[in-house]
């Protein structure tokens, strides 16, 4: 079984999504994952640490396209493009994956026992720079960098030469910049 961000997992009779992941070998001992994770019924995050003895299981997860709508409030409409229903995520669901979406963005929806349970965002998204600092180079040996803030409020890193008003790919695995879009 392959554990990742945004897998679904059986362990002690719930079912939980990972949120964040690490794994850790040291010397002689045994691996540890150490899971950050969100219970699919309760809602509630909890950090575990797991052993290689440890049970888990892989839950099946459906992915359905969808296209994000518009926020409402705490809210986060998705539509389903084969169906045209509505689906609605809580902020607090999403996480920081509320960074990488904007109107239009096509995602996938994850259904566990035929209810969503979160969306896959695509590898890269293009967001527009709204604030930036001019890019003054200083005592720097090589390029050089500074955050500047994406339409979606999202700060990033990125080389001195990119301005207010510029659209960058952003890989949503990392949170990095990646070039001009």
């Amino acid at each position: 079984m392959a554990l990742r961000v945004g897998s679904v997992i059986r362990y002690e009779g719930e079912e939980y999504i990972i949120l964040e992941y690490q794994h850790s070998h040291r010397g002689r001992g045994g691996a540890t994952i150490s899971l950050k994770v969100k219970n699919l019924r309760t809602g509630q995050v909890q950090t575990f640490t797991l052993r290689d003895t440890d049970k888990i299981e892989d839950v099946m997860v459906e992915k359905k396209p969808a296209v994000f709508s518009y926020i409402d409030g705490d809210y986060y409409h998705f539509l389903d493009s084969e169906t045209y229903e509505d689906i609605t995520f809580h902020k607090g669901d999403l996480g920081d994956m509320i960074y990488y979406l904007k109107e239009g963005l096509e995602v996938l929806i994850l259904y566990a026992d035929n209810r969503p349970v979160s969306i896959e965002l695509p590898t890269y998204v293009e967001l527009k720079v709204v604030e930036a600092p001019p890019g003054v180079r200083g005592n720097t040996v090589q390029g050089g960098s500074k955050p500047v803030k994406l339409e979606t409020g999202l700060v990033v890193n990125v080389p001195l030469f990119i301005e207010e008003g510029d659209v960058i790919k952003v890989d949503t695995r990392t949170g990095e910049y990646i070039g001009r879009a």
